[in-house]
């Protein structure tokens, strides 16, 4: 049995080069793995003793030789193929290990493997009869296998060709990427092609198997966009049931919102209670506690099973009032204190209590119907508040200013069409995902009960007639929110200044569905 060896990770390499040659295998190699088993008393071949060519271009070229690419491609069961090889004096080639040059490290020319990229699709091509390792994580079984049976089984080396295909497709679509953004040419894309270039490479690792996807007959996982680090990786679970696919749907929802509405207000305490991707309730305080407290009174019938995302860390006195409350399904702070989980844990067993980290930029919003994707950049609020547009004679004053920044930043994160109200720091009626943006008010001003007199009021989009204002100046709603663009908005305007109240224009609409 003869292996090639070529890595630029070496993670491993020591244990499994002694292993190969502890098993008899005879090994090649080059470059820096070659001196590396040298440095070790791995006995070895140079690659350039084999091809009786030196490696040349500053190590662009080595292995690139019909020595080794016939010895690893020759399909055994071809007799022309053998013949070829007895023919031109080349050995065969049962096994290689090579990995990539770390290319997302420092995106350049320079990190862009041939060498071994050539190695790694060449021998998964021919994995009918060559085994190819591309992850130190695949040694230990591989070694252990060769120990027992001598060789590789078809089962195992086809796996190991489907994870190198896949190691291959990632690394090009990543230098796709690069060259997508200008990369090597330093040329600026124009402005479509610089969010949306006509091509798309994603390649998602599998990393966790959920209980189930939106409903128990569905299958559902989380992937993890190769070369990525979302922060969903550095949760920690402290204690509950297994999370699934909802829970993480919406817990990425509650923990998006509250960092948001913390950042509004100038990180203030800030708590979101989140239901089906949509705040039940969500609250800046004096303190989490009251954030807490404030974010529940909104509705607290809606909490039940929901996501409360506290925007700090959650100490015993917080932890004994999410308790007293309703069951939470999920429970995500900065952290939680040890009297927190103990606290939560002996009241509330099934809730899954997490600590997580600020959440990343969204990026692309990607979805898919069967074959076909509609992709997006993020929605970001871009216009700042200090940059809307009063409309009305009527001013807004620094409380009602502060209520409509809680409110449009709610609507929009709430499913449209939407209407939120809220009042004294509090998000207390949501209104969402209605066909019609009257009945979207009614729902709000009908949540927020009394809270709606004196409230401010936020629209996703523009009022396309006065009557959705009136629904909200008719229970005492003061300020509004809204777009604006529609083309009546002057009888919309005219509305609120028959009523008195404030009406700001963002010239920016949040659309979400």
């Amino acid at each position: 049995m003869r292996a090639l060896l070529s890595v630029w990770d070496k993670t491993g390499l020591l244990e499994l080069s002694q292993g190969l040659d502890q098993l008899g295998v005879s090994l090649i190699s080059s470059g820096g793995t070659s001196k590396a088993l040298a440095d070790w008393g791995i006995p070895h071949e140079e690659i350039a003793e084999v091809t009786q060519s030196p490696e040349m271009l500053g190590g662009r070229v080595k292995t690139l030789h019909p020595k080794i690419h016939g010895g690893i491609l020759a399909d055994r069961s071809n007799p022309d193929h053998l013949s070829d090889l007895a023919a031109n004096n080349i050995d065969l080639i049962d096994l290689v290990v090579s990995n990539l040059y770390p290319f997302n490290s420092d995106p350049s020319i320079e990190l862009i493997d041939i060498g071994g990229i050539t190695l790694m699709r060449a021998a998964a091509k021919n994995h009918e009869h060559v085994g190819i390792l591309t992850d130190p994580s695949q040694y230990e079984g591989v070694l252990t296998e060769l120990r027992a049976n001598g060789a590789l089984s078809d089962a195992t080396r086809h796996q190991l060709a489907r994870v190198a295909f896949a190691r291959t497709a990632a690394y090009d679509a990543s230098i796709a990427s690069w060259l997508d953004s200008g990369g090597a040419i330093g040329e600026e894309p124009n402005a479509v092609d610089k969010v949306l270039p006509e091509q798309l490479q994603f390649v998602y690792d599998r990393v966790e198997v959920v209980r189930y996807g939106e409903n128990p007959h569905q299958v559902g996982a989380r992937y993890r966009l190769q070369g990525s680090s979302p922060w969903w990786d550095g949760v920690v679970k402290h204690a509950g049931t297994a999370l699934s696919y909802l829970n993480l749907f919406d817990a990425d929802a509650a923990w998006r919102l509250v960092h948001e509405l913390s950042a509004d207000a100038n990180s203030e305490p800030a708590v979101a209670i989140i239901k089906h991707a949509n705040a039940s309730g969500a609250a800046i305080g004096t303190s989490l506690v009251d954030a807490f407290a404030k974010s529940l009174a909104a509705d607290p019938m809606s909490a039940f099973g929901g996501i409360v995302a506290v925007g700090g860390d959650i100490d015993q006195e917080l932890a004994e009032a999410i308790a007293a409350g309703p069951q939470a399904d999920v429970i995500i702070a900065r952290s939680l204190s040890e009297e927190a989980i103990a606290t939560l844990v002996a009241r509330r067993k099934a809730t899954r209590l997490l600590s997580a980290p600020s959440p990343e930029p969204l990026g692309l919003s990607v979805r898919t119907f069967g074959a076909t994707a509609l992709i997006q950049n993020a929605d970001e609020l871009l216009v700042p508040a200090s940059d809307w547009r009063c409309v009305t004679k009527a001013q807004p004053t620094a409380q009602q200013l502060q209520d409509l920044k809680i409110a449009w930043r709610v609507c929009a994160r709430t499913t449209s069409n939407a209407i939120v109200i809220a009042n004294g720091g509090v998000a207390v009626g949501i209104g969402a995902g209605q066909q019609s943006r009257v009945v979207a008010a009614g729902i709000a001003s009908q949540k927020a009960g009394e809270l709606s007199v004196g409230g401010a009021a936020a629209s996703d989009a523009f009022f396309p007639f006065a009557d959705g204002l009136e629904s909200l100046t008719s229970v005492g709603v003061t300020s509004v929110v809204q777009p604006g663009g529609s083309v009546r908005d002057q009888e919309v305007i005219d509305a609120a200044d028959a009523a008195g109240i404030v009406m700001m224009m963002t010239g920016e609409r949040h659309f979400r569905h």
